[in-house]
Parts: C-alpha cells; sequence; structure tokens
C-alpha cells in the first residue's frame, strides 16, 4: 500500500507540544459541531457536506490512529488520521499525520487539506501539505 502523507509539526509558538489520538478526535468533534451550527444558521444540512466522513477506530490502531470513513463511498471513501514523534537533532518532534490511501479518491484529498489546514491553524502549528509545500500557522518574530 502506498500512502501520501500530510503532516502538522509542533514547533516552537504552537498551543501544544504534543496531541494524543483522543485531542485529535475532540477537534474533529469540534469541527462536525461548528459545521452544524452553521447548516442551522443557514437553514440547510451543511455539517453533512462539509465532514462526509464517520470516525472509525480498529483495535489495532487504539491510541495511535483512526479512520475517517466516507459516508458516501462513491465520492469519498478513506483518510487516515494519526500521531506520532520522530527524532530531529536531538530533540523529540512531535506532529499529527494525514493519509491517503491508493483506494482515496480527490474527493478525500480536497478533504484532507481542508482537515489539515483546520488542524494546524487550531494547534497554531508547521503544515507540510501531500504536495511538499509548508504552511506556517505559528506566531513568528517579526
Amino acid at each position: 500500500m502506498n500512502l501520501q502523507s500530510a503532516y502538522i509539526y509542533f514547533v516552537e509558538g504552537s498551543t501544544a507540544t504534543q496531541a494524543d489520538i483522543e485531542d485529535v478526535k475532540a477537534k474533529f468533534h469540534r469541527y462536525i459541531e461548528m459545521t452544524r451550527k452553521t447548516g442551522e444558521q443557514l437553514g440547510w444540512s451543511y455539517a453533512d457536506t462539509a465532514f462526509p466522513y464517520m470516525l472509525e477506530e480498529r483495535p489495532e490502531g487504539q491510541g495511535r490512529w483512526f479512520l475517517l470513513r466516507g459516508k458516501d463511498p462513491s465520492v469519498y471513501k478513506v483518510i487516515v488520521v494519526a500521531v506520532g514523534s520522530k527524532e530531529v537533532d536531538g530533540k523529540v518532534q512531535h506532529y499529527i499525520q494525514v493519509s491517503l490511501p491508493d483506494s482515496s479518491t480527490n474527493g478525500d484529498k480536497g478533504k484532507a487539506n481542508e482537515f489539515c489546514r483546520y488542524l494546524a491553524r487550531d494547534y497554531k502549528g508547521e503544515l507540510h501539505l501531500f504536495n511538499k509545500r509548508v504552511q506556517y500557522f505559528q506566531p513568528r518574530k517579526p
């Protein structure tokens, strides 16, 4: 299986130094609630369009990763969300990884980019997108 991955790195200036999988799930639940409230204000079910996935946990990924499984498999299939860390220059750097398996659709990639930006903005992290471009959301010195 070949995965495309985007990473949200926790850097100096981020709102947290690391996140566990429960923190990330809580962010997604907050996202779902925000889009549901937006939909109420607009008078249509915007939440189903903004978040067309179900959170799915598997026993083998307990505490490390979960799946976002598409509600309509013809448009959205699957996104994998994980947390991890690596050593860089003698320091441990924590990250959130958002991956697309080969079976993912273009719709999944668009939604994954949207979710990555949401998480990076909320954590004030450094986002490395699928296309290797980097976006900085942490406050930087002038």
